[in-house]
């Protein structure tokens, strides 16, 4: 199989290849805009220098050479200003390949070429230079990946995408990027915003719960214009960015082009089930209105699969202080999925700039899935009985025996809605002394949980099982040596059935006006100052319902289809499915049959779950962009934040039995402020070589998990479980510096190193020996209780390392100019006393991450291998470091492929996990001891783009 597929990938690169060498010796053609930064400039004289080639701009500002022989120009630009004055020349350098045809839009505003990012240029037309121009000319530290870069390669959401920039380590589950980790601190800790409105998160269940993080598998990237990962906050920024913020930018009308579309069209298959894959986007607007005064851009983004997973899951009974031998199994779970998702996005916006002074727009952004998961799993209950209940096999040392095993066949049948929506009323004005910009936001995040039915059949009788997990701790082997046969559906009894529904509902409403006044005390056309206010106001609120069923004595054998199910490449069999659609019927259908079992069960679980939250944030800022030496420029500035905030949630009481009692609403407040000053500061050694240092602050406030105001009070196990009103935020005291060297055709190398020092990190504590009063909530407590909370600890830091290099071997002769390659490595290291006593690796820091791609791109080919790698990083914390769950080092390889017939329209091929990367969960860092390992095996797409 693997030789197969290695083949097809050879046959395709090297047709595909054969293709760009039909146009090795073709000439190219450059053509672009010109433009003051608002308007279209005409009668502009564009040089081709090295040529003595020159044109005069049209009057939408463009210009056109043709039958340009392959090589490196120089492109210069000649205007005059609107009363006539002459403009200083702006040159811009441009590699032209054979059979290329190149754009490359032009700024005469005063600023260059460098200044596109006041443009707002957008990937649908915009080249990986230009939006390297944006990172280079950045007064701050910051990575920008446009759409034109993220379509090369199979990545299908957000999360995918942003992993191929320095310093960020993806969180996968179910086989796609979910969580984003940035400079080795957990995707709680940072900040997402969408057009420059925050994010609030939609999956409830974050990585390290604290329920902050954006789930970026709920958008599609079709929808995404440009990313920017902001490494180095400035003041006009909001500081809840530990790691750094990222930027999802939607897509906008080209900069003087009348109109546009872009579509994209395609299918596919996910080979481990052989189900399939429907991939669409369609993206498309124009200007119009007197003077074309108006414009409107629409973009929609859909994408469906019908993902199967293989998993395999297991615990350990870790009771050797008793005498058990280690490695002795406390269960063993096989796991078969299958998902189907629908993934829909999109997005309108309308501009009204009657004149290059004033603009206005609202936009409006819609982007989520709906998923059904059906999960069909055979469990092997073991050590049933304790101590002494399982032995090691006298005929296989490396292996156990348990004589009290049994077995249970389950079912998941669920279905869940995510989405985000945010609504944008913006504008900006210049008045030439002075400029404002000022936005008013809603943002909602959303999660459903329509229902989540679980059925379990069991076997009655136990069995005595031989297995060996020590030989190869990768696939367990089991043997039924006596009693039921786990496979066999007629010996399996209906014994519980329950449903549970669950709405999160994250919203935000905000605005921010600022007010940026140039001022010439030094020497720089971005000298200036700028000053803000904003306000963020949020309201949160989490409900469940759970329902535990009665269940009549129904036998397994009346609810299977299909045949016997080998999986996990044919290591195990799991028996027949079960039939969810009769189960379901059967449950809607016959409420008597399924009696709630234990409604005071059924009470603590909805009040348990139950939360509020309102949380709001006003800032001020201001900050002073200047140049004091002609090639040092700095920007410095503080932040002020004001955080008021309440958590409202449930005290649950139980008896002395653990019996629920009662639910106490109970809520605390919380409020704290703030400053975060900074000072970065850039230095250009020459044109495209760049030196920045920096100093900055930022801020994650605790998790919603964590300071709640939930308490779960249990006098049977002599404990509570809380929250904690009084923890502080985290701070970080940021340090950078890089060195960054811009190469032609978008290149660059650089290294930069960061120290992140930060105060008041928050850990799970405990606390022994607490003494509760025996009345009121506390009734039944009659000796020294435990309790288990949240703390903050005084130090923590991460520190470390980004390399970055990207380079299109345009020198190189002929056709072989169009190969290039690119690579980033990120080194962390971080330690927090996640215990007392116990200094350890932050949760979800990965030590080493790296990306590596190569490609091909010439004559209409263009053909991107991308490689990611992250190391091992600790995903739960347990009570001691032998029982922290770790995440285990991924490697995993996909092929992009494009091919363009025309101007207009290509074909595009693409290959996903190419190495069947297997997702790997460890109790503690060794590979000995898995408890999940799960995979996906490949996907492949093919489809049809067309630009006009």
């Amino acid at each position: 199989m693997a030789r197969t597929r290695a083949g097809s990938l050879i046959v395709g690169f090297v047709t595909l290849t054969g293709a760009a060498l039909a146009h090795a010796g073709a000439p190219a053609s450059l053509h672009g805009q010109v433009d003051d930064g608002q308007q279209p400039v005409a009668g502009a004289r564009v040089e081709l220098r090295e040529l003595g080639r020159s044109a005069v701009t049209e009057g939408d500002g463009s210009y056109d050479f043709s039958d340009v022989d392959a090589g490196s120009y120089t492109l210069v630009v000649n205007a005059q200003s609107a009363d006539g004055q002459p403009q200083p020349a702006v040159e811009q350098h441009v590699t032209l390949q054979p059979g290329q045809r190149v754009e490359q839009d032009m700024n005469v505003g005063g600023k260059g070429a460098t200044t596109l990012q006041a443009l707002k240029v957008t990937a649908q037309t915009t080249p990986a230079i230009l939006a390297r121009s944006i990172q280079q000319d950045a007064p701050n530290i910051v990575n920008v990946l446009p759409a034109t870069e993220i379509q090369k390669l199979p990545d299908v959401n957000a999360a995918e995408a942003v992993r191929r920039m320095p310093g960020i380590a993806l969180e996968s589950d179910t086989g796609e990027g979910r969580f984003v980790n940035i400079r080795g601190l957990d995707a709680d800790l940072n900040g997402t915003t969408f057009g420059g409105v925050r994010l609030p998160p939609t999956n409830v269940a974050s990585p390290l719960s604290g329920g902050r993080a954006v789930a970026f598998d709920s958008i599609p990237a079709g929808l995404i214009g440009a990313i920017t990962v902001t490494k180095t906050n400035t003041p006009d920024q909001d500081a809840e960015a530990l790691g750094g913020t990222i930027e999802i930018t939607p897509r906008q009308v080209p900069p003087q082009k009348d109109r546009f579309f872009d579509g994209e069209i395609g299918g596919g298959v996910e080979s481990l089930r052989g189900s399939p894959i429907k991939d669409l986007m369609l993206s498309g607007g124009g200007r119009f209105g007197p003077g074309n005064a108006f414009s409107v851009i629409g973009t929609l983004a859909y994408f469906e699969d019908k993902r199967g997973v293989d998993d395999i899951e297991g615990a350990y009974a870790d009771d050797q202080t008793n005498g058990t031998p280690d490695k002795v199994m406390n269960d063993f779970e096989q796991r078969y999925y299958n998902y189907h998702r629908r993934r829909l996005g999109y997005g309108a916006e309308l501009d009204y700039q009657p004149d290059a002074d004033n603009r206005w727009y609202a936009r409006y952004f819609d982007a989520g899935y709906t998923e059904t998961v059906n999960r069909q799993r055979l469990t092997y209950n073991m050590f049933q009985n304790g101590t002494g209940s399982a032995s090691v096999d006298p005929a296989h040392p490396q292996g156990f025996i348990d004589p009290t095993v049994t077995f249970d066949k389950t079912l998941r049948d669920e279905k869940e809605q995510i989405d985000t929506r945010v609504v944008t009323l913006g504008g900006e004005n210049d008045f030439h002394d002075f400029r404002v910009d000022y936005l008013a936001a809603l943002a909602i995040g959303s999660y459903n949980k329509l229902f989540d039915y679980n059925s379990t059949f069991s076997t009655d009788a136990p069995s005595t099982v031989a297995y060996d997990n020590v030989s190869d701790p990768r696939f367990p082997r089991f043997s039924t040596l006596a009693g039921p046969d786990p496979l066999d559906p007629a010996n399996y009894t209906l014994g519980g059935f329950q449903n549970s529904t669950e709405h999160a509902h994250d919203q935000e409403y905000s605005g921010a006006f600022n007010l940026t006044v140039p001022t010439r005390l030094f020497r720089g056309d971005d000298e200036a100052l700028k000053f803000g206010v904003s306000g963020r106001l949020r309201d949160r609120h989490i409900g469940i319902a759970s329902f535990n069923a009665g269940t009549p004595s129904l036998p397994l054998d009346q609810f299977i289809m299909g045949g016997p199910i080998t999986f996990y490449d044919g290591h195990y069999q799991n028996g027949p499915n079960i039939n969810a659609d009769m189960l379901r019927n059967l449950f809607v259908g016959n409420p008597t049959l399924f009696p709630e079992k234990n409604p005071l069960a059924d009470q603590q679980n909805a009040a348990q779950g139950a939360s509020t939250a309102s949380e709001n944030v006003y800032a001020l800022y201001g900050q002073y962009q200047f140049q004091p030496l002609d090639k040092l420029g700095i920007l410095a500035g503080v932040r002020w934040e004001r955080t008021a905030a309440r958590y409202g949630a449930n005290q649950i009481v139980l008896d002395a039995n653990g019996n629920f009692v009662a639910a106490v609403p109970t809520s605390r407040g919380h409020g704290y402020g703030d400053f975060f000053p900074t000072v970065q500061a850039r230095y250009e050694i020459r044109d495209n070589l760049i030196a920045r240092a920096s100093y900055s602050k930022t801020i994650a406030r605790p998790g919603f998990n964590q300071i709640t105001a939930s308490t779960l009070i249990d006098p049977s196990a002599d404990s509570v479980s809380q929250g904690n009103s009084d923890l502080k935020p985290t701070t970080s005291d940021n340090f950078d510096a890089s060195l960054e060297y811009y190469l032609n055709d978008g290149g660059i190398a650089s290294i930069g190193v960061f120290d992140k020092e930060l105060s008041n990190y928050i850990v799970n504590k405990e606390e022994v020996g607490v003494s509760f009063p025996n009345n009121g909530l506390f009734a039944g407590f009659t000796g020294a209780a435990k309790v288990f909370t949240y703390g903050n600890i005084n130090n923590a830091y991460a520190r470390g390392v980004e390399l970055n290099y990207q380079q299109k071997f345009g020198m190189l002769p002929g056709w072989l100019s169009g190969f290039g390659s690119g690579a980033n490595y990120t080194y962390v290291d971080s330690s927090a006393e996640l215990r007392p006593g116990d200094k350890e690796l932050l949760p979800s820091t990965s030590q080493h991450t790296a990306n590596l791609t190569l490609f091909y791109d010439l004559g209409g080919l263009d053909v991107n291998l991308g490689a990611y790698y992250v190391s091992k990083n600790i995903f739960g914390v347990g009570a001691d470091p032998s029982t922290d769950i770790w995440s285990q080092p991924r490697f995993s390889l996909d092929l992009g492929a494009s091919y363009a017939l025309d101007s207009r329209m290509s074909l595009f091929f693409s290959a996903k996990n190419l190495t069947s990367t297997r997702m790997k969960f460890t109790e503690g860092p060794s590979n000995a001891r898995p408890i999940q390992r799960e995979f996906y095996d490949q996907s492949y797409t093919l489809g049809f783009r067309v630009k006009l």
